[in-house]
């Protein structure tokens, strides 16, 4: 094992390993996987438990997270391309789903369910119950990352008339997506 030394740079393949007279068992247990604050735009809260937030994952190929949506949210379109991601389902109902060029992959999971989704696939998940949903996340990365399709559309600073004729929105949507996700131009 390699304990993630944080305070040390990250590298593309993790981050450097604490000397062993540093580590404690501490650096392999987390402590908070409670249901996160889902008064956003999203109604939804993700608690990570990636390298960053529980070093003992740097290097083993694994890292957890706790999704909790309320009724009415979702976790809109996005990839992780660093970590294919499992969905254990363990309160409420949720529709989940991912797509390719030729498919889309989609169900509604309840208490017990479990759902996989690939690498780098475009997926999302939305509460479709009556109130909150949570489900536990593994993913096969210590840092899955993520790449928002709403953010990386509407959060940036491209014009709007670029964003509009590369989406085939019009003009007065991409600036009112933009106005929500904080995105100029």
């Amino acid at each position: 094992f390699c304990v993630a030394d944080l305070k040390a740079p990250e590298t593309p393949t993790g981050y450097h390993c604490k000397p062993l007279t540093n580590i404690t068992a501490d650096d392999f247990v987390f402590h908070g996987f409670v249901a996160g604050d889902t008064k956003n735009t999203f109604n939804a809260a993700l608690t990570s438990a990636f390298v960053t937030d529980f070093p003992g994952v740097n290097g083993l190929g694994i890292s957890a997270a706790r999704l909790d949506i309320a009724e009415g949210g979702s976790i809109p379109m996005h990839t992780h391309p660093g970590a294919t991601e499992l969905l254990i389902m363990v309160k409420g109902e949720i529709t989940a789903g991912f797509m390719t060029t030729s498919a889309v992959y989609s169900k509604k999971l309840k208490v017990g369910d479990v759902m996989v989704f690939p690498q780098g696939m475009l997926h999302f998940q939305v509460n479709s119950g009556k109130g909150e949903a949570t489900a536990f996340l593994s993913f096969s990365s210590a840092n899955p990352g993520a790449q928002l399709l709403d953010l990386l559309l509407f959060a940036n600073n491209l014009s709007s008339d670029f964003v509009a004729q590369t989406t085939f929105l019009d003009v007065a949507q991409v600036k009112k997506l933009k106005t929500r996700f904080g995105g100029r131009g």
